[in-house]
């Protein structure tokens, strides 16, 4: 299994990124999956889950009403749309199955300033 996040970035607060997650060993439309991150000092937290088949999304209270949880199947790729960030937003965002396998990918680092 291989999981690997892209593009976090730095951005100003009221800006928006777009998380991209790809995984080798894993098929998304199998599994339920999420996005999970890590703010400096502080344990990693559950942000947004999406399920297989019919896709239902559930989100942390902080993401909710700014982030969006997608799939693209025949890509096999997972987003994360994060509209509206806020600079507790800062975090490494991470990617994995629900609940979290043991193998981790490296992370995308997103950086918000107020």
């Amino acid at each position: 299994v291989q999981l690997v996040e892209s593009g976090g970035g730095s951005v100003q607060a009221g800006g928006s990124l777009r998380l991209s997650c790809t995984a080798s060993g894993i098929t998304f439309v199998a599994r339920s999956m999420a996005w999970y991150r890590q703010a400096p000092g502080k344990q990693r937290e559950l942000v947004a889950t999406i399920t297989p088949g019919d896709s239902r999304t559930n989100y942390a209270d902080s993401a909710k009403g700014r982030f969006t949880v997608s799939r693209d199947a025949a890509k096999n790729t997972m987003y994360l749309q994060m509209d509206s960030l806020k600079p507790e937003d800062t975090a490494v965002y991470y990617c994995n199955t629900v609940p979290p396998s043991i193998v981790w990918g490296k992370g995308t680092l997103v950086t918000v300033s107020s």
